[in-house]
């Protein structure tokens, strides 16, 4: 299966360039894997960039989520991630993943200097 990088990704949701957009869903039509470090630095460049508020990058993932040509890496994670998120969107989608990602792969708590993020079942503030 190809994969996406951000760039990528990034157009076929901002949709800014229509050439852009037209290439990255043609690209996609068969078929492509999003990673999670994709995954995290799109959301960061629609937060930074694009100045997108958390509903409207909640409702980006569930997008990427029910996308009929984009298959997710761990998409149980991102669905997981993404519900910490909703929950405390001041945390940051990327911090709501390496919880996430820590949980699944057994490695837990998540040692943190972040207050919010301590208050996440599954994490240890230090």
């Amino acid at each position: 299966m190809r994969a996406v990088d951000t760039n990528l990704l990034v157009r076929l949701l901002v949709r800014d360039d229509p050439k852009q957009v037209a290439a990255a869903e043609e690209f996609v039509e068969r078929g492509a894997w999003v990673s999670q470090l994709v995954l995290a630095e799109t959301l960061w460049v629609l937060d930074a960039v694009y100045e997108r508020s958390s509903s409207q990058l909640a409702a980006a993932l569930d997008l990427l989520l029910d996308h009929q040509h984009l298959t997710l890496q761990d998409a149980d994670v991102v669905g997981e991630a993404l519900a910490y998120f909703r929950a405390r969107p001041a945390l940051g989608f990327s911090d709501c993943l390496v919880l996430a990602i820590a949980r699944k792969a057994g490695h837990l708590p998540l040692g943190t200097f972040d207050r919010n993020l301590a208050r996440l079942e599954g994490t240890q503030r230090l």
